[in-house]
């Protein structure tokens, strides 16, 4: 009988780690070692139905748990953020993106040691908790202590699925652009380069935001306004939710920033608003307009999108900090450098992000010089860009992120005990 292996997550809803739980959960399945039932948990404010809506995840709901479970699970798993770890099972594993800045709060490193083991995206995310130390003190106010990290922590990369994302011939795209609403709407953009942005646009002043969604359109305007032969700019993002109120906030922040340059001949931003499957994240990436991929993220847990449109083999400008860094070889791709500064009030989650917390700040200079580079010898950058393609695939695939796990479960897990059928010997009696 396999050992039973309950796990908590946000697998059927429409997030970044509903898409981070269905993977590992796919691929655990795929041991065949466990018997792997699910409890599906929200994640924020983002719908439930994933799996209803894609077909080809419809799977995971035949290992939904309908019925209570009498029994104390084997492994317990939760994909969460730390603070809520619980141990429930025989061994607990806590799963996380962990934090893109330099600091965790306390209550994330005591979720840590709640469990046995844990399990985070990038180098970064585990060097943040193992530098988030703080004392402790008793109700008089006199240091009794010290918390830290005292439960292993592990490094499970993100695995990009190669059979959703991929490099597609210019061909190909224009054979399906009858087909696609959204081949359609990029073949109207008039520029035949344009920069691409994928992100949420989060909390925080212009310049503060976590994706630094403000800085890159206002640095973008600078840089190609009154500029004879103009690129344009893709934003394919949203704040809290995918609405028609969302898009109109979104709206109306890019013509705040567009009013405050000091100029009538400005470059064009286009943007994409709602949720969008695989397949058209993919016809996105390898567009013919597309040409390269920007970020000035202030810090990432990992960079999911970054790893899938680096096997578009095109270019990529990108913030020198953070857990992108695992996969991104600085010599493939634009590196912007900058420095760490504190988190902005504007920008400050109590019990997430810190006051007292770092996070990167590009340097304007080289934002501007990233983005005149990589427009003007554009083919010097694609040289790069095929070699980070190629690693991408070899090393950072949903296949080799199964072979981590593999080899991670049978380091740690420990073996449990095995119910069996009693067998009784067969004695010759004497016949009376």
């Amino acid at each position: 009988m396999k050992p039973l292996f309950i796990i908590s997550c946000p697998y059927d809803t429409f997030s970044g780690y509903g898409a981070r739980s269905r993977d590992l959960v796919k691929a655990i399945i795929a041991t065949d070692r466990y018997n792997v039932k699910l409890l599906s948990q929200r994640w924020g404010n983002t719908r439930f139905g994933f799996c209803t809506e894609n077909l080809e995840w419809s799977f995971l709901n035949n290992h939904q748990i309908t019925e209570k479970i009498d029994q104390q699970p084997d492994i317990w798993m939760q994909i969460t953020v730390p603070n809520e770890f619980q141990p429930v099972g025989k061994y607990n594993i806590g799963v996380t993106a962990g934090m893109e800045t330099t600091l965790v709060d306390g209550s994330w490193v005591e979720g840590i040691n709640r469990m046995d083991l844990n399990l985070v995206s990038s180098n970064h995310s585990k060097q943040t908790f193992l530098n988030s130390q703080f004392e402790t003190k008793n109700a008089q106010g006199n240091v009794t202590g010290q918390l830290k990290v005292n439960k292993p922590i592990e490094v499970l990369f993100e695995g990009a699925n190669l059979n959703q994302y991929f490099e597609i011939p210019p061909k190909e795209i224009n054979e399906l652009n009858e087909y696609s609403p959204l081949i359609q709407s990029l073949d109207e953009i008039k520029e035949s380069f344009s920069y691409l942005f994928v992100g949420h646009w989060l909390q925080g002043e212009m310049g503060e935001d976590r994706k630094n969604v403000g800085l890159l359109i206002k640095a973008f305007y600078e840089v190609f306004k009154n500029q004879k032969n103009k690129p344009s700019l893709i934003l394919k993002t949203s704040g809290a939710t995918t609405s028609y109120m969302d898009r109109d906030d979104i709206i109306k922040k890019i013509e705040f920033i567009k009013d405050s340059i000091n100029s009538k001949d400005l470059p064009n931003i286009y943007l994409l608003h709602g949720e969008f499957s695989d397949t058209e994240m993919n016809l996105l990436y390898n567009h013919s307009k597309v040409k390269a991929m920007i970020s000035l993220t202030k810090g990432e847990g990992f960079g999911r999108p970054l790893l899938e449109f680096s096997l578009t083999k095109k270019p990529i400008i990108v913030s020198n900090w953070s857990g992108h860094l695992d996969f991104l070889n600085p010599e493939f791709n634009y590196m912007i450098q900058g420095e760490l500064k504190n988190v902005h009030p504007s920008a400050v989650v109590p019990n997430m992000i810190l006051a007292e917390s770092q996070w990167f700040a590009p340097n304007n200079m080289e934002i501007g010089t990233a983005m005149k580079q990589v427009y003007n010898n554009y083919k010097k950058y694609l040289v790069g860009a095929k070699r980070q393609a190629y690693r991408s695939k070899t090393e950072f695939s949903w296949d080799k992120m199964k072979e981590t796990i593999d080899n991670l479960f049978s380091n740690y897990i420990p073996e449990f005990p095995k119910q069996v059928e009693l067998q009784l010997p067969i004695l010759n009696l004497p016949n009376l």
